[in-house]
């Protein structure tokens, strides 16, 4: 098959191309920050990794790789791959792999023992609110994805899901839920120069401060090519940070630097100052080292909805102050010695307790709640790093299996991709071509002299990563010809996922096929009598599937996203099982649903 990029030039001519785009308009406008903001310029791009340092310094990296469980037998291509959106969503569609050289990574900060974890192909679909429900009651951060970088890296919080158990005397995964560990302080050594790493699933992440995707975006970081490492630049900032990233309730989350006054873009640009110090006995705080780790900071028992008399270790070398997320105060909730009262947001610091603050931007000169990338004067990541133990606004964004809705199509990466042709070059009758491409396929070139007949002039051409050349040779008559070039072939990639567009369908009656998602509208016995429209559901359930996006809206009627595996088996009449949560009640459509 040849996918035709049409060129043509007559030596000094301009350059035409016409290429099948697959972009259409947003529900909204393109304007829409949650449209514009996604780094996708390269995702026509392999992914890549440096799994040690004399790689790193040589820049030689992979893009294939293995350690036995995570493994990239081809190659997969980074960040963001799809993106879709209606009226109250948009989803979006990445590999979880960083566009820049990942890694390397190590245990110790000699670099003697490597870090057994290497990333892989996730195959994220994940939808992001158009709207922000900001409830009075916060929902706290759990561990795993939390929002979603703009390269289509997971964000995580500031958690390394250990916390302290005081049954075994020591940090566990299943400990009390309290004095929980702080990602950066305990396994930073991990983290490669871009400040991520990945747990045993391949998962790549942030937890602070993403300095590698910063430098992309163009947000005040240098790069040293010869060492490969990212720095915050000594230069004071020229402009608002861009947007890193969009968090699971909506809200965006910029790099470190916004506006000195948070409604005048006129005041300057400076860095954003978090709210929290350590409780060190500073600045009002609780000396822990003094008095041990036996109540909870103000922001944490607010949070949890608990007593503050909840204890941890004594701070010590082996526990010592900053291992625990809860070794930090919220300036809001101490005294200023110097006026008699709480420290102010706004006047002490920038960011609240959830590190974000309302304010305008570039993409909202109107206003919004956004998080900021907390860093130190020095640029070394603050606690609490990207965001605050709890969400400012409602998590509803998050996973999803498939789509439910009506769509608008707003990009589609790799082999989808609109490629774009630099001006030719001509010196001496020779035209040198240079042109976007897609890593990993194979382009030719055709000549023509009168647009009828063709001939292959160039076979067989593999790009340089994204960038395809050809030049052709002196024509000493300085004949006009007129070129076209097309790619023939891709190697075999690691697809980023199918998207899955479900089918609607009724219980009880409907039926859908294996391998298909479903949108299940289920009406419900009337006897025992129906919860009153928004009462909570534990679970539906078809058969031995389990499904999500559960909704209770309208009396009587459920409905729920059903995912049917390809192997599903048995096949044929199932029961549809609606439970409410304790103490409503559960009903069993015997039957109610039929899977071909």
């Amino acid at each position: 098959m040849m996918k035709n990029i049409q060129i043509r030039t007559a030596l000094a001519m301009a350059v035409i191309v016409v290429m099948a785009a697959r972009m259409t308009g947003a529900a909204g406008t393109l304007s829409d920050a949650l449209f514009t903001s996604w780094l996708t310029n390269y995702s026509g791009r392999y992914a890549r990794v440096y799994t040690n340092d004399s790689m790193k310094l040589a820049g030689s990296a992979l893009t294939t790789w293995s350690n036995g469980g995570e493994l990239q037998t081809n190659p997969a291509y980074c960040g963001i791959q799809e993106i879709y959106s209606s009226s109250n969503w948009v989803y979006v569609r990445a590999s979880g792999l960083a566009c820049y050289t990942m890694g390397p990574w190590y245990l110790d900060t000699n670099h003697t023992r490597m870090f057994p974890n290497l990333p892989d192909n996730q195959r994220y679909f994940y939808r992001i609110p158009r709207t922000n429900g900001v409830p009075t009651a916060k929902t706290a951060t759990g561990g795993g994805m939390i929002g979603m970088a703009v390269d289509g890296v997971a964000i995580f919080n500031s958690w390394d899901a250990y916390s302290w158990d005081t049954a075994s005397n020591a940090d566990e995964q299943n400990g009390n839920g309290y004095w929980n560990r702080d990602a950066y302080v305990n396994e930073s050594v991990s983290f490669d120069p871009a400040n991520a790493h990945q747990q045993q699933s391949g998962t790549y992440h942030y937890h602070a401060d993403p300095i590698g995707l910063r430098y992309l975006l163009g947000d005040n970081v240098d790069f040293n090519p010869s060492t490969k490492a990212y720095t915050e630049s000594t230069n004071a900032p020229t402009q608002h940070s861009p947007i890193i990233g969009w968090m699971a309730d909506g809200f965006p989350l910029y790099g470190p630097y916004g506006y000195s006054n948070p409604t005048n873009p006129a005041s300057g640009i400076r860095r954003m100052v978090s709210g929290y110090v350590p409780r060190n006995g500073e600045d009002g705080s609780q000396n822990l080292a003094a008095v041990g780790r036996g109540d909870l900071p103000q922001w944490a028992v607010r949070l949890f909805n608990v007593s503050s008399n909840q204890t941890g270790p004594n701070v010590s070398p082996q526990y010592p102050l900053g291992r625990y997320m809860e070794d930090n105060d919220y300036l809001g909730d101490l005294i200023n010695s110097k006026t008699g009262t709480n420290y102010q947001q706004g006047v002490d610091f920038d960011l609240d307790e959830y590190n974000g603050r309302w304010c305008v931007t570039p993409e909202f000169p109107d206003g919004t709640y956004a998080y900021f990338v907390a860093i130190d004067s020095n640029g070394t990541p603050a606690f609490p790093y990207d965001i605050g133990r709890g969400f400012h606004g409602d998590p509803a964004g998050g996973s999803v299996s498939a789509i439910s809705e009506t769509v608008a199509t707003n990009f589609l990466g790799n082999t989808n991709l609109v490629s774009t042709l630099n001006a030719p070059a001509i010196s001496n009758g020779a035209v040198a071509l240079a042109w976007s491409a897609i890593e990993g396929a194979s382009y030719e070139v055709e000549q023509s002299s009168n647009l009828l007949s063709w001939n292959v002039i160039g076979a067989g051409l593999l790009p340089n990563e994204m960038t395809g050349s050809y030049t052709d040779g002196v024509d000493s008559g300085f004949n006009p010809n007129f070129y076209r070039v097309a790619w023939t072939s891709v190697a075999p990639f690691d697809s980023p996922g199918t998207t899955l567009f479900a089918v609607e369908a009724d219980a009880p009656g409907g039926s859908a096929n294996r391998g298909q998602s479903v949108l299940l509208t289920i009406t419900l016995p009337s006897s025992p009598p129906n919860p009153p429209a928004g009462a909570p559901i534990s679970s539906v359930t078809v058969g031995s599937i389990s499904c999500s996006d559960i909704s209770y809206t309208t009396q009587g009627t459920v409905q729920a996203l059903c995912a049917i595996p390809a192997s599903y088996t048995p096949t044929g009449a199932q029961n549809v099982v609606v439970t409410f949560q304790s103490p409503g009640p559960a009903y069993t459509l015997t039957g109610g649903f039929t899977i071909n």
